[in-house]
């Protein structure tokens, strides 16, 4: 994997579909960007909002973290 770039948690704060027009999440350190997701308009996904890290609500998911290997990761979390 190439080194992607770090971002801090109040720069991914901001990418949640509101603020910014990006939509992006974090799972285990890694953000992926999701804003061409159908699944994650208006940075909304069920009960889960965009610009966070959702590393400990993956439990409540009705999928496994396998579904993040179809998403672009495109940073680190600091």
């Amino acid at each position: 994997m190439e080194e992607l770039p770090i971002y801090t948690r109040q720069y991914l704060a901001l990418r949640n579909g509101q603020d910014k027009p990006q939509v992006w999440i974090a799972y285990k350190g890694i953000i992926y960007d999701v804003t061409n997701s159908r699944l994650w308009r208006n940075g909304k996904h069920y009960e889960h909002w965009a610009g966070q890290d959702l590393t400990d609500e993956l439990k409540d998911a009705p999928h496994t973290e396998m579904v993040f290997e179809r998403l672009q990761a495109i940073g680190r979390l600091q």
